[in-house]
């Protein structure tokens, strides 16, 4: 998902996303430990998604 993209949710679909990624992560570590992903760069791509939607949240806490 792209940065225009994540500009258009609202702040509670935002959050949603945010924790369904989380998730997302925690399932894709703990599957990684068992037995390697076959693309293990897939973690880091979600870690930044997580970290853009975070950016986004906080962006609008700022200026509210």
């Amino acid at each position: 998902m792209k940065q225009q993209e994540i500009s258009k949710l609202s702040v509670d679909d935002l959050k949603k996303q945010v924790t369904s990624e989380t998730e997302k992560l925690t399932k894709m570590k703990l599957g990684h430990t068992v037995t390697p992903l076959e693309n293990p760069i897939q973690i880091r791509n979600v870690r930044k998604h997580i970290a853009r939607l975070n950016t986004e949240l906080r962006k609008r806490e700022i200026q509210a």
